[in-house]
């Protein structure tokens, strides 16, 4: 194969990825000076449509970013109204008192959002600066030049399974920068081989992840409660495993009577015969969920995994040339069940320190500014108070609610300690060592099977393009997964994407990529570390409406 000609375009300052984090580091750029030429680039067809989240908002930094977000009509239009926490049991639940609730799980003053419609809100008040925005072009490789990295590359078009160019082959483009910021979301594609390239990692704590999965329902107004925020712990988990359900009631511009419905399931749970998306789909059918779902609309389904791991799991945040932002980092406070706020206010003080060294003539350093307004920020504070939630809840329901309690009502969240974490694919047992799930089927009203869910996430990728999920190595899929483990991939995946085919008595592992949402769940929790999540032709992946 030839080497690719590429055509290239230079600017102040390239962001990666179109969530929260990318566009409010986008904005401030703007903000502090339009004369800078900045260029945001998204993997989806549009703002938005990757994204997913609960999701209640914190309005702090997103105010600091905006103080006039209310004039500028942003789309927080649902107040919270009223916090519930239940413990369920199979059959029951009890509601604990608000004011035994530690201050992290109160939502005074925060907004039940779509975070993919407040995303494309910021979309538009970033063009209106002046921002380069496009959208549908995927960041497939960085840039690096005399060890920094000076840019990105955008996915090549057109590729054959094979990997050879297509009759419809477009090469990608070199967007360069003096410095590239990355919002990726959690399990960045290329924030990951940034730590590596880069030794980020080094002296921090392995991050762990929950994978988050969510339905939105319309249902009849006489259920709904606008403004209820809803948390659950225990059943349908076992408290030896971490995660709870949510369910928000809330009403946007053109849809009343909404209820966004889901469970995150923490990725370092050990009975491989788990299945989150099943965990989720029974949650529905508890006493204290039914009814608020009965004779509704089920609209849309998503799945995505977010960062929990906290302070401690922070990587070193900036490298020559560029930084690191949002979930890309980590930036995810998981106590409170929060990240846009984090998000919006790390790509804030990124942009901050990037203008500054913009304006002394800098470019192609490190932005050691950065880190250090970071640590002089509300946001360190809030990240300090909360660092060791998911440490101590990794010890259990019962226990780890009680040791969290301690460390936030006695202590303040300023222990004199931190703890530490372990990473999610080590924490598997073997499967002869654990006993199978039997998850009921689903009834087609309340409950539902993965791929007419994947269906309402409108997924879809090309087919005749090189697989997105990469295995290091073929055999083990079998010779490991399979043997040790019954293919946990067949069940972790709450798209269908992975399934054990037998044929002539010889299994092999199928992989259904044109399912994919993206979520990130099996680069993360793969026993072996065998699958890598590398980016699809730019467009591709789901398109989430409301979510």
């Amino acid at each position: 194969m030839e080497p690719i000609v590429r055509e290239a375009m230079e600017f102040d300052v390239v962001v990666v990825g179109g969530g929260p984090a990318g566009l409010a580091a986008a904005i401030r750029l703007k903000q502090l000076d339009s004369n800078l030429s900045v260029c945001l680039i998204e993997k989806s067809a549009e703002i938005g449509a990757h994204i997913l989240s609960g999701a209640v908002m914190d309005p702090r930094a997103l105010t600091e970013l905006f103080p006039d977000w209310q004039e500028r009509n942003a789309p927080l239009d649902t107040l919270v109204s009223e916090d519930r926490f239940l413990l369920l049991t199979a059959s029951g639940s009890r509601q604990l008192p608000n004011a035994l609730l530690p201050a992290c799980f109160h939502n005074d003053g925060n907004y039940v959002i779509s975070l993919g419609e407040v995303c494309r809100w910021l979309g538009e008040q970033a063009e209106a600066l002046g921002v380069e925005i496009y959208p549908g072009f995927a960041a497939a490789e960085f840039i690096e030049e005399d060890n920094r990295i000076v840019g990105v590359v955008t996915g090549d078009m057109g590729l054959a399974k094979d990997g050879q160019p297509g009759p419809g082959f477009q090469p990608g483009m070199e967007l360069r920068g003096k410095y590239t910021l990355f919002a990726e979301g959690c399990r960045g594609h290329l924030g990951k081989r940034l730590e590596q390239r880069f030794n980020l990692r080094a002296g921090a704590a392995p991050q762990v992840y929950g994978l988050g999965i969510k339905e939105l329902w319309e249902v009849p107004a006489a259920q709904h409660v606008n403004g209820l925020v809803m948390h659950t712990a225990g059943w349908p988990l076992s408290a030896d495993t971490y995660g709870g359900g949510f369910c928000y009631h809330y009403t946007n511009a053109t849809q009343p009577n909404l209820v966004a419905i889901g469970l995150v399931v923490g990725l370092g749970y050990s009975n491989p015969y788990l299945a989150p998306f099943e965990e989720m789909q029974r949650l529905k059918t508890h006493p204290a969920i039914r009814p608020m779902l009965a004779e509704g609309t089920r609209l849309a389904y998503g799945a995505r995994a977010m960062t929990s791991g906290g302070l401690q799991a922070l990587p070193k945040l900036i490298f020559p040339g560029g930084a690191l932002i949002g979930d890309d980092a980590g930036f995810l406070v998981a106590s409170r069940i929060k990240g846009s706020h984090a998000a919006i206010k790390s790509g804030m003080l990124a942009a901050e320190a990037a203008a500054a060294a913009l304006a002394e003539g800098r470019g192609g350093d490190e932005l050691i500014a950065y880190p250090k307004k970071f640590r002089q920020s509300w946001l360190f504070d809030e990240l300090h108070q909360a660092r060791n939630f998911k440490p101590l809840m990794s010890k259990g329901l019962w226990l780890g609610s009680l040791l969290f309690g301690i460390d936030q009502q006695v202590f303040r969240g300023k222990a004199p300690w931190t703890l530490g974490l372990t990473a999610d694919h080590t924490k598997l047992k073997l499967a002869t060592q654990c006993a199978p799930i039997d998850y009921p089927k689903p009834d087609g009203t309340l409950t539902f099977d993965r791929l007419s869910s994947v269906f309402l996430s409108n997924t879809n990728h090309e087919e005749d393009q090189p697989c997105h999920l990469r295995l290091k190595d073929p055999a083990l899929a079998i010779s490991h997964n399979l043997a040790l483990y019954d293919a946990p991939e067949q069940r972790y995946c709450p798209a269908g994407v992975y399934e054990i085919v037998t044929e002539n008595d010889v299994p092999r592992l199928q992989i259904n990529a044109q399912n994919c949402v993206h979520c990130k769940t099996c680069d993360i929790k793969d026993p072996g570390q065998n699958i890598d999540w590398v980016t699809p032709q730019g467009g591709e992946g789901p398109i989430y409406q409301g979510m």
